[in-house]
């Protein structure tokens, strides 16, 4: 037992998840995608009556969601350049 121990101690550690995050810089804005659906789903799984109108339901709202997103983003953008071509 005590073999085992010292073993572990001195093995490599692993994957730790929040001390070393996936390596996901190059396609971050993706996992917004996920992220939406999950939301969607469990917000129309419990407001919907009928379960078989849930992926139909789920998948509007995902798309109104994103479409939100893109929408603030590209509003966002606009404006720093409005104030970059303001300051300049």
């Amino acid at each position: 037992m005590i073999a085992l121990a010292a073993r572990l101690a001195t093995a490599a550690p692993a994957y730790v998840p929040f001390m070393q995050p996936l390596p996901a810089w190059d396609y971050w804005y993706l996992l917004a995608v996920p992220l939406c659906a999950g939301v969607s789903v469990v917000y129309k799984s419990i407001r919907c009556r009928s379960v078989s109108t849930v992926p139909r339901e789920a998948a509007k709202a995902t798309f109104w969601i994103l479409a939100g997103l893109v929408g603030a983003a590209i509003a966002l953008m606009l404006l720093v350049k409005a104030f970059e071509w303001a300051g300049s």
